[in-house]
């Protein structure tokens, strides 16, 4: 039987998916299955397509349930699999991709999530990211995005969280913090779902030779009204479910200040509806969230100077930011 289960949910992503899955087909490791969920694209492709990849599974939805529900669907159905690798369509894993991830599993027993190195797909030589870094503000951004892989020391460290674009995670954990939070539909549910595993009392490591190619914004542009929206609402929802008591008074007027900034920098790009939008429905959907934090916090088994230690404070939040590694 399989140890591991390969998710990759489509969305209008074709040109992108059979090009990742010509990439699996080539994996090193090969004793994995793979899940393809497709949510409702414009043109349907028949299962029969997919017949030529074996252990494939190809689901077809009958409308756009969203990244996160597509996913826990998925981790529902891999029941026969220890581990559960995410993976975009618009992604070209390299052959040894899935073996590294595997390694680092077995190599390293106090990590149960696992992060791979991005890399710009088009543009040799720049990374996309290596592990997600979370500010106290509640912002979150892929460590080392737009820089030279040169400038990165090619080793392990422990990473907040991984981008899901191509990351690990064991299962059962998946299923102890309720997979991934459906009312965020798509965008910053891998933060929130890193920040829950984290409360959980579980770590990540990022694995700069488990390596992927990846072009970002294959569906939807980075600053699209439909990626403003859900990015801005859901960073509202993935801060005030997960912060600590202690750190979100701490936090919160770095966290409001933010807020703030972010309404005139999309007013300015001329976004201003949209990015009020997501804060108006962030706010109406707080009740909600609240009460899912109530039972986060309860159930916490994470030390306020182990999150300290790994939330970033640095004053300047761009892309490029420094952040503490941890051994």
């Amino acid at each position: 039987m399989p140890d591991i289960a390969v998710v990759v949910v489509n969305w209008n992503s074709w040109d992108y998916l059979f090009s990742c899955l010509e990439c699996l087909s080539r994996q090193t490791h090969q004793n994995f299955r793979t899940i393809v969920i497709d949510n409702n694209s414009k043109d349907k492709h028949p299962e029969s397509t997919f017949a030529v990849y074996p252990r494939l599974t190809f689901i077809q939805n009958y409308k756009n349930t969203g990244f996160a529900a597509a996913n826990n669907q998925a981790i529902r159905i891999a029941n026969d699999c220890e581990w559960i690798v995410l993976l975009n369509p618009d992604t070209l894993p390299d052959e040894m991709w899935l073996e590294n991830l595997y390694k680092a599993s077995i190599s390293h027993t106090k990590y149960t999530i696992f992060g791979s190195r991005l890399m710009m797909a088009g543009e040799p030589g720049i990374l996309d990211g290596a592990g997600d870094v979370y500010h106290m503000s509640g912002l979150s951004w892929r460590y080392g995005h737009g820089v030279s892989l040169s400038l990165l020391n090619n080793v392990e460290y422990e990473i907040f969280s991984p981008c899901a674009a191509a990351a690990m995670y064991r299962r059962d954990q998946l299923l102890s913090v309720g997979g991934f939070d459906e009312d965020f539909f798509c965008y910053f549910e891998d933060v929130d779902l890193g920040f829950r595993l984290r409360h959980a009392g579980y770590r990540a490591l990022y694995i700069p030779d488990s390596v992927v190619l990846h072009y970002g914004s294959g569906t939807t542009s980075k600053q699209s009204d439909f990626s403003v929206y859900y990015g801005h609402r859901n960073l509202v929802w993935t801060w005030v479910k997960n912060m600590p008591t202690a750190l979100f008074f701490l936090f919160l007027p770095v966290h409001v200040l933010y807020t703030a900034g972010c309404i005139f920098l999309y007013a300015v790009r001329g976004q201003s509806r949209v990015i009020i939008k997501s804060k108006i429905d962030a706010l109406k959907g707080l009740r909600f969230m609240w009460d899912k934090r109530k039972v986060i916090q309860r159930n916490s088994r994470i030390s306020l100077t182990n999150l300290w230690n790994i939330i970033n404070k640095c004053i300047s939040v761009g892309p490029r930011s420094k952040y503490k590694r941890m051994s």
